[in-house]
C-alpha cells in the first residue's frame, strides 16, 4: 500500500514538474511573439531621394521586408487582404533588403514570390538597404502609408503579433485613412526581425537575419 501511495505521489510530483515546464514555454513563446520591434523613424514626406515613386491620385503603401523573416509571412499575407479592401485606391511596394554580399537569388524567396502574386503590388530588391533607410525602417514588416499629397499617414506593422494573421490595429488603420482621405498620422506596433543588426535572430533557432 505504501508502494503504491509514494509511486502515485511520484506520479503526480512529475505532473505538476511538467505543466510547469509547459506553462514557462507557452509563457515564454507569448512573450516573444508579442514583442515588437523597434519602429522606426519614417519621413513625413516622402523623401525625394527615392526611386520609388508616388502617384498623385491615390495613397502609396511601402512594406519594408526582410526575405528570410517568419515573422513576416503574416505581413505579406495581410498586405493581400489590404489590398482587396482598398478596391484599387492604393499603389504598393514591397521592398526586400539585400545586405552587402548576398546576391539576388538570396533575396528570392518563398516571400518574394507570395507578395509579387497580390494584384497591385510592385516588389523591388533593395540593396544594401538604401530605400529602407531612406524610409526609416528598422524592423521587417515596417508598413508605411503616404497620403497623394506626399505626407506619411501611417507608419507601423498591419499584424497584432508576430506571425500572426488576423484583424490589426494597423491594418483597420490604414483602410480607414484610404476610405476617407483623411491625413492624419496614426502609428501600430511593428511585429517582425530586424532588418540590419547582424546577428539578430529572426526566430528561436533560425539564421541570422543579415549576415
Amino acid at each position: 500500500m505504501r508502494s503504491a501511495i509514494k509511486q502515485n505521489h511520484v506520479i503526480f510530483a512529475g505532473a505538476i514538474a511538467w505543466l510547469l515546464m509547459v506553462g514557462s514555454g507557452l509563457a515564454l513563446l507569448w512573450d516573444y511573439s508579442s514583442a515588437p520591434g523597434a519602429p522606426g523613424s519614417a519621413p513625413v514626406q516622402w523623401p525625394a531621394s527615392s526611386r520609388i515613386r508616388p502617384v498623385s491620385d491615390r495613397f502609396t503603401v511601402v512594406v519594408v521586408a526582410h526575405p528570410h523573416c517568419p515573422c513576416s509571412r503574416a505581413t505579406i499575407g495581410e498586405l493581400g487582404v489590404l489590398m482587396a479592401r482598398a478596391q484599387g485606391r492604393v499603389n504598393a511596394h514591397v521592398l526586400f533588403v539585400q545586405p552587402a554580399g548576398f546576391d539576388g537569388d538570396w533575396v528570392k524567396t518563398d516571400l518574394w514570390r507570395s507578395a509579387a502574386a497580390i494584384p497591385g503590388v510592385d516588389v523591388l530588391q533593395d540593396e544594401g538597404g538604401i530605400e529602407a533607410h531612406r524610409f526609416g525602417a528598422e524592423t521587417s514588416g515596417q508598413t508605411l502609408l503616404y497620403d497623394p499629397m506626399g505626407r506619411l499617414s501611417f507608419s507601423g506593422g498591419i499584424t497584432s503579433a508576430r506571425g500572426h494573421y488576423g484583424d490589426s490595429a494597423g491594418l483597420d488603420s490604414i483602410v480607414e485613412l484610404v476610405a476617407s482621405g483623411a491625413g492624419n498620422s496614426s502609428a501600430a506596433p511593428v511585429f517582425g526581425c530586424p532588418l540590419f543588426e547582424r546577428g539578430a535572430q529572426c526566430s528561436k533557432g533560425s539564421k541570422p537575419c543579415v549576415g
